[in-house]
């Protein structure tokens, strides 16, 4: 049983493990078994190129990206399951928990994110009831999102990035991630607004 997984590798999904996974040495996350379906094939960061992005080198790529924090998050937080090679089919409820399927097992979870692309080629059986027009995106794309409320779908089901409404900017996703993960610590720090902050020894 996870008490997160995070569905999706892209900007959202892997900012949203780095903060849970930096939180490890807090009283509230020690325990906490956390994975992420690190499925990144369609994200969009594969053909990106970041010249406007604060902290990036000009000439990034989103291909780099997408390795280097695979990387990042194994030698930092190893505690973290990254689950590869494996595509989300079905989310669906089970009393106080939910079942995550994919093209080879089923996973339990206390808490899912949804952390994959807008496109309206989103497949997981589960989420159709929650899909809409995207209302950040010219509708000439086609575009969806998952209808939440601050990044809140239904209780211990969130939504990060663009699929929750927010503008396709690097940025942006990875700060929806990043905020999704300080709402779950909060939610384990017993409703204590938390977040995680490395600083420099002097």
């Amino acid at each position: 049983m996870y008490d997160a997984l995070i569905i999706g590798g892209g900007a959202a999904g892997m900012s949203c493990a780095l903060v849970l996974g930096s939180a490890k040495p807090k009283a509230y996350a020690t325990h906490k078994n956390i994975g992420i379906v690190i499925h990144q094939k369609t994200s969009h960061l594969q053909t990106a190129l970041f010249n406007n992005v604060l902290g990036l080198t000009p000439g990034t790529t989103g291909a780099s990206i997408l390795n280097s924090g695979k990387e990042q998050l194994s030698s930092l937080y190893p505690h973290i399951d990254q689950i590869d090679n494996e595509k989300v089919l079905e989310v669906s409820k089970k009393d106080n928990y939910f079942k995550v399927k994919t093209n080879k097992t089923i996973y339990d979870t206390k808490i899912v994110v949804i952390a994959v692309g807008y496109t309206n080629l989103m497949t997981i059986e589960g989420l159709n009831q929650y899909i809409e027009p995207h209302p950040r995106a010219a509708i000439a794309k086609d575009r969806i999102w998952l209808k939440n409320t601050d990044h809140l779908i239904e209780e211990n089901l969130y939504v990060a990035g663009t699929l929750a409404g927010w503008r396709s900017q690097f940025a942006i996703a990875s700060g929806s991630g990043a905020h999704v993960a300080t709402d779950i610590l909060t939610l384990w720090n017993g409703g204590k607004h938390t977040k995680v902050h490395d600083k420099v020894e002097v």
